[in-house]
């Protein structure tokens, strides 16, 4: 329990949800009621969500102070912040209005009141309920050190950090990753073996059929096959290179999948990009593989082939 109790919200909820209810009750019943009712706030959050990941220890502000009323406010709750960035203002309903970071509180003349500092700003914010690729979407973006977490009325919750940001990123990409060789996305060494086996044999079901595939087309030719042997030592090279250049499209394709989503006239364009980079890079290694056969082979028909 006081290990828990030393944690920032936002982490003890992660750490109370992989324990069992009643373990977790026992340790919330022996914090103090304050953090115990702030955490189970928290953990009432889908973890897969803004709200779920958000932290609540943050600096809050009226309209109303001056710079230097809000410095000497902050002197006496910033120790126990545990990212003090930002200072985010609010009305009385605890409506989101705008925020102000630090630096730009520390360089405003004394006098000037909160509200002229925040006159016109574009709130950049994150419901609750959004899901994890947004809020990593917006961190890669905009470069936040945290993000205000609202909800529908504008009333703000909580903040993500950016340790949090970059947590959300590198688990989106490892998904993306696994998903692309074929395993499950929430896949790990503590997965249960037949629950693996289930989230892998489809994909290798698909692949059998595909590799099936190109195998009969090898044999719908074996009778050239076997008149030409040399074809057979350049199969494979046929093979790799094709693999190749499919595995740098789709590593291309992942990381923009990581780091952002597409739009649907940007997806067309990107399919249309690798499309031209395929066919330069084709016809580029063609004329190479023709030079080098028709060296090899001293045939110019099986050079084309190989084109």
């Amino acid at each position: 329990a006081g290990s828990v109790g030393e944690m920032s919200p936002d982490d003890a909820a992660d750490v109370l949800d992989e324990l069992d209810e009643d373990h977790s009750d026992v340790l919330l019943s022996k914090l103090e009621s304050e953090d115990a009712e702030e955490i189970r706030n928290l953990m009432a959050f889908d973890p897969e969500t803004a709200g779920g990941v958000m932290n609540t220890e943050i600096l809050i502000l009226s309209q109303d102070l001056t710079a230097d009323e809000a410095i000497l406010h902050l002197r006496g709750e910033i120790g126990d912040k545990e990212i003090p960035y930002y200072a985010y203002i609010v009305d009385d309903d605890d409506i989101l209005l705008g925020v102000i970071s630090l630096r730009t509180l520390l360089l405003s003349p004394p006098g000037t009141r909160l509200g002229e500092e925040i006159q016109d700003q574009d709130l950049i914010t994150v419901r609750f309920d959004a899901d994890r690729a947004e809020v990593g979407q917006l961190f890669s973006h905009y470069n936040f050190m945290a993000l205000p977490v609202t909800d529908y009325e504008g009333r703000l919750l909580g903040v993500i950090s950016h340790d949090d940001a970059i947590d959300i990123i590198q688990d989106l990409a490892g998904e993306d990753m696994l998903g692309m060789v074929g395993a499950g996305q929430d896949e790990t060494v503590d997965t249960p073996w037949v629950d693996s086996v289930r989230m892998r044999l489809p994909w290798l079901v698909v692949n059998m059929i595909n590799s099936a595939l190109s195998a009969s087309v090898v044999w719908l030719f074996d009778g050239s096959i076997a008149q030409m042997a040399v074809l057979a030592v350049f199969m494979p090279m046929v093979a790799n290179q094709a693999g190749n250049t499919g595995q740098q499209a789709l590593a291309v394709m992942i990381r923009q999948l990581a780091i952002g989503r597409f739009e649907r006239k940007k997806a067309w364009w990107a399919v249309l990009r690798e499309g031209k980079i395929g066919l330069s890079n084709g016809l580029l290694l063609g004329i190479l593989v023709w030079a080098a056969v028709y060296i090899f082979t001293g045939s110019l028909g099986l050079a084309l082939v190989m084109v």
